[in-house]
């Protein structure tokens, strides 16, 4: 793990709302920018995507009555939401970062380019990018795949509430059994819920390996960092 200098953190929004379900926890938000903070500081270039689940999700909208593209449309700026309460949390802390957004919201964000988003990674600045891929019917996933490989990120990090990938939910299924590491193949063939299918399939295509591990225990970002095998190494 030492040879990721640059990295590519997808926060789930979900996470984000803590033990309250919904909205913003504060204390939650403030352990992430400590844990950001900290691995800035050892010299990692960081970009971020944030889900906007604690929010509104569009896919969930759509199975209750929302127009898929407006429901999809209402996820990005949820996601937007999250990644300006993330912001504020990292100055607060004396951590520099920029909000860029796929969709034009000027002065809110600044309008997402792969230049702008590496030249401020390359200045030490923490660069959220927010608003998914700006279209609707994909996910944040895909969106922080994408984003991933745009600014030439030596790893995804995804940081969830699990401590990486299983054989099956390990919430409702007590003998699900961890995988220490896992071929983008065979998280297809399996069908596993590491990330979306179309997700998985870029970072194959495009050599983005991902690790996914439990970002809501304190720490535990940089254990990663460290080599600590806490997680989920996903790979070709």
């Amino acid at each position: 793990m030492e040879k990721f200098k640059r990295i590519l953190l997808k926060l789930s929004g979900e996470s984000l709302a803590g033990g309250q379900g919904h909205g913003i926890d504060t204390q939650r938000l403030a352990d992430y920018a400590a844990q950001i903070k900290e691995i800035v500081e050892a010299g990692v270039q960081v970009g971020i995507v944030i889900g906007g689940g604690n929010i509104f999700r569009g896919l969930q909208g759509a199975g209750k009555g929302f127009d898929r593209v407006k429901g999809d449309q209402m996820g990005m700026c949820a996601t937007v939401i999250n990644s300006l309460a993330l912001s504020s949390a990292l100055g607060a802390i004396g951590v520099k970062s920029r909000v860029l957004t796929a969709i034009r919201m000027e002065p809110i964000g600044e309008f997402y380019s792969k230049w702008k988003a590496i030249e401020a990674l390359e200045r030490g600045e923490v660069v959220i990018c927010s608003a998914g891929t700006g279209n609707p019917y994909f996910t944040t996933d895909t969106g922080s795949t994408l984003r991933g490989i745009e600014i030439e990120a030596d790893v995804m990090l995804k940081g969830t509430r699990v401590d990486g990938v299983y054989t099956a939910d390990p919430e409702k299924d007590p003998s699900a059994v961890k995988f220490d590491e896992i071929s983008y193949d065979e998280v297809l063939q399996r069908g596993l819920r590491v990330m979306d299918l179309s997700a998985i399939t870029m970072a194959r295509e495009n050599g983005l390996p991902i690790y996914v591990f439990d970002m809501d225990t304190p720490g535990n970002l940089r254990r990663v960092l460290s080599g600590e095998n806490i997680g989920t190494y996903v790979h070709a």
